[in-house]
């Protein structure tokens, strides 16, 4: 009887977070979240006044359009809601045309790498490339960049590593072009603005098919405030 009571309260209680967060997310940000309390007794937990861990996932997100799966582990999750949740570990996937629709903002305002406006970007194992033309004394010249992905605590972060030229060249000096596509700055995209303020990213890896960008937070609660206030980036 106990394990019967105990798997309809985990049931309601799985669905209650989900109905709450669901009701709380961001602006801009749409989908289902689905949750699943883990631990034992969930009558044991809630009487500690904590859970031990609870697992959200929600596979088709959307954030402003842009589409994107993302799965959160929170442990020592308080059943105050206005307490902070212990710790956060999770992941945003995305994958190409998403990350390309999210970087075109980014690569329109880098001064630090003009020549990578309106680049298509490609995903590789750990790396981006990104290929385009420039107009040089009215000749078209094609190049190829390959770049290395990262992050800062708020944003992801692309540093182009080398390039070459693709077509077009013929007997031009082309030093200052490839100069000119590397650039002398990383190109930043500012996640923070996505993301509940308190969460910072610990980490990206990519493959052809997506990037997977990880956070974590320790000062996260489940308050709309919490949920609904979004980060900033640090001035470049």
């Amino acid at each position: 009887m106990f394990f019967a009571v105990d798997a309809g309260l985990r049931s309601y209680a799985q669905n209650r977070i989900a109905s709450e967060i669901d009701a709380k997310l961001p602006a801009g940000v749409t989908g289902d979240v689905d949750v699943a309390i883990g631990g034992t007794s969930v009558i044991v937990q809630y009487l500690t006044g904590s859970f031990d861990r609870v697992e959200l996932t929600a596979p088709a997100l959307s954030v402003n359009d842009v589409p994107a799966s993302v799965s959160i582990v929170a442990t020592g999750v308080p059943t105050d809601t206005s307490k902070p949740i212990a710790h956060v570990d999770g992941a945003i996937e995305l994958d190409q045309a998403a990350l390309n629709t999210l970087l075109q903002t980014a690569l329109a305002e880098a001064d630090a790498a003009p020549a990578a406006r309106d680049a298509e970007v490609e995903l590789g194992t750990d790396e981006i490339t990104y290929a385009g033309e420039l107009s040089v004394f009215g000749l078209g010249i094609g190049y190829q960049a390959t770049a290395t992905p990262s992050v800062t605590a708020d944003s992801f972060v692309i540093t182009p590593t080398d390039a070459r030229v693709t077509s077009g060249a013929g007997s031009l000096d082309v030093s200052g072009l490839i100069d000119l596509v590397l650039g002398d700055e990383p190109i930043s995209l500012c996640m923070a603005g996505y993301l509940p303020q308190g969460v910072t990213l610990s980490g990206v890896e990519t493959t052809p098919a997506r990037a997977r960008i990880t956070l974590e937070s320790s000062t996260l609660t489940l308050t709309e405030q919490s949920l609904t206030t979004l980060g900033t980036c640090s001035p470049a």
